[in-house]
C-alpha cells in the first residue's frame, strides 16, 4: 500500500490503521518524515521525475502494488481577483498533477495485482466551491473526472477507483481557517461539529477492502452532511 502525503492528518490516520492491520506500507511525504511501522520516502508530488524515482522504490520494496492512496494537497487561498498566477498553478500542481504522476506510476502493478484499489481524498470544495478557494476548488474538482476516467479504464482487470470528499475535519489543514470563518462553516453544517481523522479513515479502509469491491467510480461524501443534495 502506498499513501502521498502519509505524514499528518488524514494521510497518517490511514497509514497508522494499515501497519496496525498488519500491512505493508509506504509513506510519501516532502519531507520523508518517518512514520513508524511504516517505509518513508522523500517525495515532491507535484514533479514527475521526484514521484517516478519514488514510486519505482516503493513497488520494489512492496513486491506489487494493491492499493494507493491519494491523499497530499495544499492550500493558497485568496480571492480570486488578488489570486496570483504562482498561487493558483502551485496547489493545482501539487493536488491535481500531483494525483496524476502517482496514479500513472501505478497502473501496471495495480493491474497485475488483479484486485487494486485506487482512492482519491478530494474535498467537498469540488462541489461546492469556497471563498477565496478556487485554485483549490478547481484542483479538487479535477479529481473526480480523473478518478472515474481511471475507473473505466482499470475496472476490467478487478481495479476499483473511488474518491471521498471530506468536509471540514480537524487536522493541522482544518485548523489553519480563522476560527470565525472556522465557526461560520460549522453552522452549514447538519451535524454541527468538525469531522474526525478517525471517520475519514474508516471510510478509506473500506474502500480498500474485499467488502468494497462492487464499488467504482463512487464519489462519497463525509462531511457532516453539508453537501447533501449537490
Amino acid at each position: 500500500m502506498i499513501v502521498t502525503g502519509g505524514t499528518r492528518g488524514i494521510g497518517r490516520e490511514v497509514v497508522d490503521r494499515f501497519v496496525e492491520h498488519g500491512d505493508t506500507v509506504v509513506s510519501l511525504s516532502v519531507s520523508g518524515a518517518p512514520v513508524p511501522g511504516a517505509l518513508s520516502l522523500a517525495c515532491d508530488v507535484g514533479d514527475a521525475q521526484d514521484v517516478e524515482r519514488a514510486m519505482a522504490t516503493a513497488v520494489g520494496e512492496l513486491g506489487g502494488l494493491d492499493v494507493l492512496v491519494v491523499n497530499a494537497g495544499i492550500t493558497r487561498d485568496n480571492l480570486l481577483s488578488r489570486m496570483t498566477v504562482e498561487e493558483f498553478t502551485t496547489v493545482v500542481q501539487t493536488n491535481l498533477m500531483g494525483a496524476f504522476y502517482p496514479v500513472k506510476a501505478s497502473i501496471r502493478p495495480l493491474l497485475r495485482s488483479r484486485r487494486g484499489r485506487v482512492i482519491f481524498c478530494s474535498s467537498t470544495a469540488a462541489l461546492l466551491g469556497g471563498i477565496g478557494q478556487g485554485n483549490y476548488a478547481a484542483s479538487k474538482s479535477g479529481l473526480i473526472g480523473l478518478a472515474r476516467t481511471l475507473a473505466r479504464e482499470l475496472a476490467r482487470k478487478g481495479t476499483t477507483v473511488n474518491v471521498i470528499l471530506p468536509g471540514l475535519v480537524d487536522t493541522d489543514m482544518g485548523r489553519e481557517f480563522p476560527e470565525k470563518v472556522r465557526q461560520e462553516f460549522i453552522e452549514t453544517v447538519p451535524l454541527r461539529r468538525a469531522g474526525t481523522v478517525t471517520e475519514v479513515g474508516s471510510l478509506i479502509t473500506y474502500l480498500a477492502s474485499e467488502e468494497a469491491r462492487y464499488i467504482t467510480g463512487a464519489v462519497i461524501p463525509v462531511d457532516g452532511g453539508v453537501s447533501m443534495g449537490v
